[in-house]
């Protein structure tokens, strides 16, 4: 099954529209503003800067009549990258400081507030070995969010998100599809 997104230029899905079932890094070319977007199938994350940079959000299937607005995007998506169903185990662990420097600790399952579980002030590298993982810059799972697939992320500053705390993951599961 292919995920599908389609984007639209207006409003309660107005206007031309885009649709995309992939990673699309710079989507000026096809809409000039994007207001309203419908998911068919999947999840994507979207960003508001071209090359997977900026605000991150996490769109799964649905409707989003005037998301753009609601999430206090200007002008909407700029670029968006496709979530891949994963159905295996999840495993990521998390360090207080760059370069997997500091404590360490393996997670499995999601975490509502790194404070209250390992008592850790701040995570400022992962290693993501198993699953996709949305981090997100306050406890239960508000504020600014940070897509992370398997890879190791040395240091999240240097990955534009200087300054940013991140105190509670989520991982993404096939429940979204």
């Amino acid at each position: 099954m292919m995920s599908r997104i389609v984007f639209y230029e207006d409003r309660n899905f107005q206007g031309r529209s885009y649709e995309c079932m992939s990673d699309c890094p710079d989507m000026s070319s096809y809409l000039s503003r994007c207001h309203s977007c419908r998911v068919e199938r999947g999840c994507f994350m979207v960003y508001d800067r071209t090359n997977y940079m900026g605000n991150q959000y996490f769109m799964r299937r649905g409707e989003y009549a005037d998301y753009m607005s609601m999430m206090g995007m200007s002008d909407g998506i700029r670029s968006c990258r496709m979530i891949p169903m994963y159905r295996g185990s999840y495993r990521m662990r998390i360090y207080e400081r760059e370069n997997f420097g500091g404590q360490m600790y393996e997670m499995m399952d999601d975490c509502d507030s790194i404070m209250d579980r390992y008592r850790m002030s701040n995570c400022m590298s992962c290693n993501v070995m198993d699953g996709h993982w949305l981090m997100y810059e306050q406890p239960h799972f508000r504020g600014r969010m940070m897509y992370m697939r398997p890879g190791e992320y040395r240091s999240f500053s240097n990955m534009g998100w200087s300054g940013t705390r991140w105190m509670s993951m989520r991982r993404i599961t096939d429940s979204y599809y």
